[in-house]
Parts: C-alpha cells; structure tokens; sequence
C-alpha cells in the first residue's frame, strides 16, 4: 500500500468537533469525519497556495468547473457542463435552498428514514410539510423503497430529499429502483432533492449511479449536492458544489441564497480541485482500506458483541448497529458511559431508531480494533 491509513494521529486540542464532543478518555467514533490524513496531494498544494500571502474572497474559477466535470464523466459517464455548478460552503445550505425555492406550503417533503439529521430537520426551517418514510426490509437483510407509499406522499408534488449513498444505512441505490424513485417524482410532478456527498465510496465494485444522471428528463426536476469532503476526508475546508442543469431551475435555486449563504473558502476550492485531478490513487486504496474495516467490523459484530446486529453497508463508512435485543433503556449513553465509545444515537436519525447506533469506521484499524474491544467488555460487564 501506498498511503499509510494505519497511521494513528492525535485530534485533541485542534479544535476537532469529533474529538471535542467527549472527555479525553472516549473514543469518538460519531460524526461523519474520518481519523486519516487528508491526501498528500492536497496538503502540499494548500501548501503552495499559502506561499501566496492573500485569503480574500475568492470564486471558482475554470480549472476548478472543468476538473469536476472531467471527473463526473470519468466515474459516472455524466455530461454536465462548467456552468452548471453552484458553489457553496456546504450541502445542508445546499438542501436548504432548494425547499426554500421550491416547495409550496401545501405541500409534503419526503424524507426516508432513518436519516442524516439535517436532512431530517431541513423542511421544518421553512415550515413545510415533512412526512417521514421507512424503508421496506427485505429477506436478505437489505433496504427497500416503498413505492406506493412514496407515490401517495408525492400527490401533489412537493420534493424527495434522497441521500444517495444513504446515510446511516450504507445503501447504495441500485438502478432499477433509483429509476422507479425517480419516475414517480416524475409522474407526480416532484422536484428532487439529491445528497450524493458519499458518492465516491462504494464498495464490492459497485459504482455510484447519480440520481440526474439517469436521463434528461430526470435532469431537469433535480438537484445534486456533491462534495470532495467526505472521500477525500476535508470536510473542514467547507467547500460543495450543487449541480442544476435545467438553467431556469438554477436561477431559481441561485437565488434563494437570500444573503444567508456566502462565498466559498478559497483553500477548500484549491483542495477541490486537487482531489479530482491528483488524488484518485489515494482515493482506490482509501475505499480498499475502508472495505476492509467493514468487514472486520461485520465479523466483529457477528462473533463478539452478542445482542448487536448490523447490515453490510455497501457504501459510505458509516454502520448502522441494532441494539434492540441488548434490552438497554438508551445504548447510545451506555456504550459512552460503560465503553467509553462515542456513538451517534438513533433517535437523531428517526423517532422509532431509539434501539440504534451509527459507528463511524472510517478511521485506522487500530482505532476501530480498540473501540470494538471497548464495547466488547462493556456487554460482558452486562451480563456478569
């Protein structure tokens, strides 16, 4: 292996929201922030962009448009053109604009549960009409989209607000029901709302299929939010872009910015723009080393935590762990208090998710081998 993932830095006192949360003696393992150094590549052009002394405000600029474009067509074979980018400080501002723009009082936004929180909150921002959604699941343990039931909670238009990769249960939306989803916001005249921000880590050689990429007339009713955040591990720089290709549905969206969202960090452009020309090695041994620590903690889950279930996520480094057989009141503050490991807790993810965690695996294995052997003791205490 080229890059070294295995090797273990000290967050604390950087000013680290995930290593800030919890007293020193807690291994964070929550929010969506992986414990791996940003890519060499990126880290010696910010390098070399802070030999320019000047961080004033700054725009995209034509290398940044192209290198996205040139990327999009080389992973997904979708043709967007430099112009169809919107640049912004962050996806959740991104979401927020479009519901703003386009979503009547009257009517309903559909937010499949379990999750991503802000996804969850965004339609009460504007006092708009959520209903939340659960998924169908199969025999084989995987996730499914209840059409019918997402047919009805579109009748009269409105939005879908799909996370695609979902986040917390690690789907990866297959076409054939990524088509359905999207022909029924079609049918009944629904925008769609897109958070592809994990589209860059599938795994078991699946590949991404972005939501507008599926055909012109999808195109034109949807909106994706992407960023090199996640994948390339630079969330901090605050850099993402939306992609709108019907030209009226982008100044339209545009516009809500309403002063309430501002340019975007000039350092978070230059990482941008390097993470697509210069890093995808990094990126390829990245999704290796995390598929690997998915299968440790599958295996971990199965054969050392009893009471502890979980799906193969086949995307994102996020697990989603069902604790409802541990018989536990809140397994969130009893794996902070007994395991000493911070976990995100369920509830934040949907009303019924109380019995869940989400355990971010996105860190070197040392860290991930500690947290398991940590929540480990904490059942065997349990039950002693």
């Amino acid at each position: 292996m080229t890059f070294d993932f295995d090797q273990v830095f000290d967050r604390h006192h950087t000013g680290s929201t995930k290593w800030s949360r919890y007293p020193a003696e807690v291994l964070p393992m929550w929010v969506a922030d992986m414990d791996f150094a940003a890519p060499p590549v990126i880290i010696q052009a910010l390098q070399k962009r802070l030999e320019h002394p000047l961080l004033g405000y700054s725009v995209a600029q034509d290398d940044l448009r192209h290198a996205i474009v040139n990327d999009l067509w080389n992973k997904y074979a979708w043709r967007v053109e430099p112009q169809e980018l919107i640049f912004l400080p962050g996806v959740e501002s991104g979401f927020n604009m479009a519901l703003n723009a386009l979503v009547q009082p009257q009517q309903n936004v559909v937010v499949q549960v379990p999750n991503y929180p802000p996804l969850r909150h965004a339609p009460g921002h504007w006092g708009l009409n959520k209903v939340e959604l659960n998924f169908d699941t199969l025999a084989d343990g995987t996730y499914a989209t209840p059409l019918d039931a997402l047919r009805q909670s579109l009748a009269g238009g409105g939005a879908l607000l799909l996370s695609n990769p979902h986040n917390p249960l690690g789907k990866a939306f297959p076409r054939d029901e990524l088509q359905a989803v999207a022909d029924i916001c079609r049918e009944q005249d629904a925008w769609i709302i897109s958070d592809e921000i994990h589209a860059e880590l599938c795994f078991d050689g699946r590949k991404h299929i972005p939501t507008a990429s599926l055909s012109l007339e999808i195109a034109r009713r949807t909106i994706t939010l992407m960023s090199a955040s996640k994948a390339y591990n630079i969330a901090g720089l605050k850099t993402s872009f939306m992609i709108i290709q019907d030209r009226a549905l982008r100044e339209r969206v545009n516009h809500a910015r309403c002063g309430m969202v501002d340019s975007v960090n000039p350092l978070g452009m230059e990482a941008t723009r390097v993470a697509y020309t210069e890093a995808g090695p990094w990126l390829t041994e990245l999704v290796g080393y995390l598929q690997g620590n998915r299968d440790y903690l599958v295996d971990a889950v199965r054969t050392r935590l009893p009471g502890v279930t979980m799906n193969v996520p086949q995307s994102t480094y996020l697990a989603w762990l069902d604790c409802s057989a541990l018989g536990l009141e809140n397994p969130q503050q009893f794996f902070l208090e007994q395991a000493k490991v911070g976990l995100s807790p369920g509830l934040d993810f949907g009303d019924d998710c109380k019995q869940f965690v989400r355990l971010n695996f996105g860190c070197p294995r040392a860290l991930l081998e500690e947290g398991i052997a940590r929540m480990e003791r904490s059942l065997i205490n349990l039950k002693a």
